[in-house]
């Protein structure tokens, strides 16, 4: 026979070596089962047939002669749980009244027996989880990034897995810093359990405890506490990742065993380097940005051969320095040929240059490897907004916002191909939403501001435009725009914006003359050789209608035709 050390589950498949409820390594127990009358063998002891009875205070003596000594003989009951117990009575019982005390005690140990083994075993998988932000109680708010990244790390590695639905980064990490209890959580994010985690970090010493909780009941199911070096970060996360999969009682097949054990540098310092990177990358602010690839280029130098280094440096300011990005991408997948992340990245840069087959080819290889990853389906999404395929782009963008609700980009981009498409007042309404969720998202403003123009809206374009100036750090060039619509209406507000160069809204309205037309079509010829994302919008942005004549609009306009 063999035992799980953990559960206490037994096994009679001596083939076996894990437990089937948990994972643990089962242990030989020959003693701990009677396989010929099937009784369960409760205490470390050899058991009698015999109780002995007596008064409460009673002492075991090496030379009592037990043949003459007051025994109970007991028939041997087939299927019950047999052990010595000192039954603490005042008077001697008779031996009928004790084969009735054993025999209940032995029912109700052999109930809470069966009962917990039931409970282990009927417990079914769990479907959905959100791991919520660990919470760093290092009291140094510098460390937050550990206590982030590990959450991010343990989000990714989840979600590669087939089976479980983990909800992502953007969904869980509006919940922090916030008392909310497991309930709440399960209800808004529609998920089973809650993973909670608190991390300690005392010089080299760190210290992560774990609590899995059931989010309908708020039971507790599973707990743990991790204390490591500092140097074992790195096999840590790989650690969590199977004891969290194992107590979901995922059926793992071995491409997921191997994903999750998967580490992709064995050098600690690189991965808190890469920790720090995504930290800052995630604000997403260009400053915040601008310190992310810093740590990411001190990674891959500690390491020339973390992939995930250069994937990083790939995302970040992804529309600048194209062939420098297409350089980072080809080192990892050079490094990891399956590293999602990567392939997303170069799907995306693809459908920039207008590869439309080998962008969807790169972009469907990243969805196969990780298919939780919302990122690869929002790129996917606009490459089929960009070939005019809006109904094809609008469900793959909710594909990717089914994963992540709350995320601003995805959002964005959804807002964006509403609008393409001509489906202006759903876009306004979404553009709405983008704020209410994060009032601080500049680009929900500015391009709010652009479908309240083509509605003849003026005054709430020009405010919506202000407040995106506002927002990407220009307060006084914001207050000269409202000042300039205030004091001389919408031709004083357009002077403004040309002559402070603020983006494209000075040119909204589009060339009023041959010398303007001229240059906005070198302009377009330029950005769609470089690879422009915002080409695009040519298909039916009404800024360029008195350009759609020229032979030259309708040669670039063919570049984003659907492939054949």
């Amino acid at each position: 026979m063999k035992r799980c050390p953990k559960c206490h589950r037994v096994e009679t498949d001596e083939a076996l070596k894990f437990c089937r409820v948990d994972g643990t390594t089962l242990v030989n127990d020959s003693s701990s089962i009677d396989q010929e009358a099937g009784t369960v063998r409760l205490g470390s002891g050899n058991v009698s047939s015999e109780v002995v009875t007596g008064e409460l205070q009673q002492t075991s003596d090496a030379n009592i002669n037990r043949a003459t000594a007051a025994t109970t003989v007991l028939s041997p009951q087939p299927a019950a749980a047999t052990t010595d117990f000192s039954i603490p009575i005042k008077r001697r019982l008779s031996p009928k009244g004790v084969a009735v005390i054993v025999t209940a005690i032995a029912a109700v140990v052999t109930a809470v027996v069966v009962i917990s083994y039931r409970t282990l075993s009927s417990r079914s998988a769990i479907q959905s989880i959100a791991v919520m932000p660990f919470v760093n109680a290092s009291g140094n708010a510098d460390l937050d990034y550990l206590s982030d990244g590990m959450t991010e790390t343990l989000i990714s590695g989840l979600s590669q897995i087939a089976g479980v639905n983990v909800k992502a980064r953007s969904s869980v990490f509006r919940y922090k810093g916030k008392e909310t209890d497991a309930r709440t959580i399960g209800k808004e994010l529609g998920v089973q359990a809650v993973l909670n985690g608190r991390l300690v970090q005392r010089g080299d010493q760190l210290t992560l405890s774990l609590e899995l909780i059931d989010a309908e009941n708020e039971n507790l199911i599973w707990q743990d506490k991790y204390d490591r070096r500092q140097a074992d970060l790195v096999k840590l996360q790989s650690e969590i990742a199977r004891d969290v999969s194992s107590q979901l009682k995922l059926k793992l097949t071995s491409a997921d065993q191997l994903r999750l054990a998967k580490n992709y540098t064995s050098d600690p310092e690189v991965y808190r380097l890469y920790l720090q990177g995504r930290y800052y990358w995630n604000k997403r602010t260009r400053s915040e940005v601008d310190k992310g690839v810093t740590f990411f280029q001190q990674a891959i130098a500690k390491d020339p051969k973390f992939a995930l280094g250069y994937a990083g440096l790939a995302d970040s300011h992804e529309d600048i320095g194209r062939p420098q990005k297409l350089e980072y991408i080809r080192r990892a997948l050079e490094i990891d040929p399956d590293l999602a992340e990567a392939h997303a990245s170069l799907g995306y840069q693809l459908m920039c240059k207008q590869d439309w087959i080998a962008s969807e080819r790169e972009l469907t290889r990243a969805k196969e490897l990780n298919p939780n990853y919302a990122q690869a389906y929002a790129w996917n999404g606009m490459r089929l907004t960009m070939i005019g395929k809006y109904n094809e782009a609008l469900a793959e963008l909710d594909r990717a916002l089914a994963i992540e609700p709350t995320a601003n980009g995805i959002n964005f981009y959804k807002a964006i191909t509403l609008a393409t498409s001509g489906r202006r007042d759903a876009a306004i309404n979404l553009f709405k939403r983008i704020q209410e969720m994060d009032p601080t998202f500049s680009w929900a403003y500015s391009n709010l501001a652009r479908q309240y123009f083509f509605d003849g809206n003026i005054a709430s374009a020009v405010e919506q435009w202000s407040r995106s100036v506002e927002l990407e750090g220009n307060a006084d060039g914001a207050r000269r725009l409202r000042e300039a619509f205030a004091s001389g209406g919408w031709a004083a507000f357009i002077a403004e914006a040309k002559d402070g160069r603020f983006g494209g809204f000075a040119s909204i309205e589009g060339p009023t003359n041959a010398v303007e037309k001229e240059k906005m079509l070198i302009d377009l010829q330029r950005r769609v050789e470089d690879g422009g994302f915002w080409v695009f919008l040519i298909r039916t942005d009404r800024t360029y209608d008195s350009l759609r004549g020229d032979p030259r609009f309708q040669e670039i306009l063919k570049r984003f035709d659907p492939p054949q």
